[in-house]
């Protein structure tokens, strides 16, 4: 089997839209993922669903996997002719021995490539309001590890003393005390500015300022944890922290739902500030041997309106025209009707303007919507998920309208869960499955959690399981529970 190949990614530091386009392309596309703990863990959601993920994190403090053995990791799944993605936090080549790994992989003649990413020693200053340069005060900055593999401070700590630029130490908050003292002792003023962030370009960071002879018991009395980067001269006392904040900052919220639909509200959320954290339960399956689907599609001068009641249906509808070779002109006469703008929504990428969608994004207005609009005689073709809510076709059946119910997919549990506690500031649910299924597989909800659904029969799921404290969403839809989140945690700030 000739080698595969391994592509050593950057994954930036902190909140996961750091990472490059070019690193998120490779990590779409790769077999198999090896990355550190320290990276944001929804970029995992990236990988393929097929993709094996190995986490060889290196945390203070903590074991970790040797830098031998995760060199033999990646020579081995590459000499399986497999696609590698080596996902490390920050930039690979600045502390991140990205350096070793390419070594051994030329050695071993394995291609390679190298995707850089943002630094931490540059972008945790800057996101505090740091800058680590600044014409006439700092014309330089010196990155230094705060320690070493034998824990020891660095060597040239005397020549970092006598330096008139910018001190960045990463790693270094258990070294703090010995790091202040040689650079004292060695001649830095005890009045220079020094800054220590903590989890920064996260949502929760935490920055503490002083001078060498304080920033030690104002780092102690402020309680600051790993990781953190420690600044140390005249820029540190700038704060040119963004005065554009966003609506969710540090806010923690878990979704849960489908990869598709985790994806889109992860999105919009990390884009309001909001702490994401990813709570995949159910994966889509689609029918592909679906003879009924097929013929209804092939057969579809038949029917005057199509419904569609996910975002999911709408995108296995047009998936498999193209499987067919059906041309969409073929549709030209016919109506689209949709439970919601997330669903009309796909039909539009595809140059698709839905003719129905009700006011309420739910299967009983839907259906309502059609008793109105659906003339006698003409014919309506639902293509929906296996246990769609049988509230849409009894309705139709009430108003005499002719149908035919087609099953093109199913929603099924895609990993088996935990018994873990969600303790996020909010906790989302976009389905009654989602509900069901996030209960069934052990998982519970902690008392400072508040739970946001997509609409009633979601809500019906909640109380089923004993969650009587509950925000719906006043749009069945994700921008919906975007807005209730962001409306809830602005009633709380006052």
């Amino acid at each position: 089997m000739s080698n595969g190949r391994v592509y050593i990614v950057g994954a930036g530091c902190g909140d996961f839209d750091l990472i490059t386009m070019r690193g998120a392309e490779y990590i779409r596309h790769c077999d198999v993922l090896v990355y550190d703990s320290l990276i944001d863990v929804s970029l995992l959601g990236f990988a393929p669903e097929t993709a094996e993920k190995i986490c060889v994190g290196k945390r203070s403090g903590r074991h970790s996997e040797k830098q031998e053995n995760i060199n033999e990791i990646l020579l081995e799944k590459a000499r399986e002719g497999k696609t590698v993605v080596r996902l490390k936090g920050g930039d690979p080549f600045v502390f991140g021995r990205g350096g070793e790994e390419i070594e051994a992989l030329k050695s071993a003649d394995i291609p390679f490539d190298i995707v850089p990413g943002i630094s931490s020693s540059i972008a945790v200053p800057e996101l505090a309001g740091i800058p680590v340069t600044h014409r006439n005060l700092s014309r330089s900055v010196h990155i230094i590890t705060g320690h070493t593999a034998q824990d020891t401070l660095p060597e040239n700590i005397k020549k970092c003393a006598e330096t008139d630029g910018t001190l960045v130490f990463l790693m270094g908050l258990r070294n703090l005390p010995d790091i202040v003292e040689n650079l004292i002792r060695n001649g830095k003023s005890e009045d220079t500015p020094v800054a220590v962030v903590s989890n920064g370009a996260c949502a929760k960071n935490q920055t503490v300022r002083g001078t060498l002879s304080t920033i030690c018991e104002n780092v102690k009395s402020a309680e600051v944890v790993p990781p953190a980067v420690i600044v140390v001269g005249e820029t540190a006392k700038f704060d040119f922290a963004p005065t554009i904040t966003r609506p969710l900052k540090n806010v923690s919220v878990t979704v849960t739902g489908t990869r598709k639909l985790s994806d889109k509200l992860g999105k919009m959320l990390t884009l309001s500030g909001a702490k994401v954290k990813r709570h995949d339960l159910l994966k889509v399956i689609e029918y592909h041997d679906n003879e009924a689907f097929d013929n209804a599609i092939n057969g579809i001068d038949d029917y005057d309106y199509v419904v569609l009641t996910s975002m999911n249906g709408a995108e296995i509808f047009m998936s498999r025209l193209r499987k067919l070779k059906k041309d969409i002109r073929s549709f030209a006469n016919i109506k689209f009707a949709v439970i919601g703008s997330g669903t009309a929504a796909v039909l539009e990428k595809y140059g698709i303007f839905a003719d129905c969608i009700p006011n309420v994004y739910t299967t009983r207005e839907l259906g309502i919507l059609l008793a109105k609009t659906v003339k006698s005689g003409e014919k309506v073709l639902i293509l929906r998920a296996e246990n769609g809510s049988p509230e849409l076709t009894r309705i139709l059946a009430d108003n005499n309208i002719d149908f035919d119910d087609v099953k093109t997919y199913d929603i099924q549990l895609e990993k088996k869960q935990d018994n873990s506690v969600v303790d996020t500031d909010f906790i989302t649910f976009a389905s009654a499955s989602g509900v069901n299924t996030f209960f069934d597989g052990g998982a519970t909800i902690s008392d400072r959690t508040s739970v946001v659904c997509i609409g009633e029969i979601t809500a019906e799921a909640l109380e089923s399981h004993g969650v009587n404290s509950f925000k719906i969403a006043k749009t069945k839809d994700t921008d919906g529970i975007l807005k209730t989140i962001i409306k809830e945690v602005t009633l709380k700030e006052g």
